[in-house]
């Protein structure tokens, strides 16, 4: 006889296979997971490179005053 829970579990296994549509919170979570990782990147960047780090601040602060609104 075969076992009533066996179906259950291969449909499991292909709703885990699907991609499955993420809720908003979800996304929200994910992103800010990344931007911290990336804020946390730039930082150690900029203390194992600071004359690098020091040149793309100046670069970024000429962009802003030549920016015309």
């Amino acid at each position: 006889m075969p076992d009533p829970e066996e179906p259950a579990e291969k449909a499991a296994e292909g709703a885990a296979r699907t991609p499955v549509a993420e809720t908003d919170a979800e996304r929200r979570r994910r992103r800010a997971q990344f931007l911290r990782e990336l804020n946390e990147a730039k930082a150690l960047r900029e203390r194992v490179q600071p004359r690098r780090a020091r040149a793309a601040r100046m670069r970024q602060a000429m962009r802003m005053r030549t920016f015309r609104w």
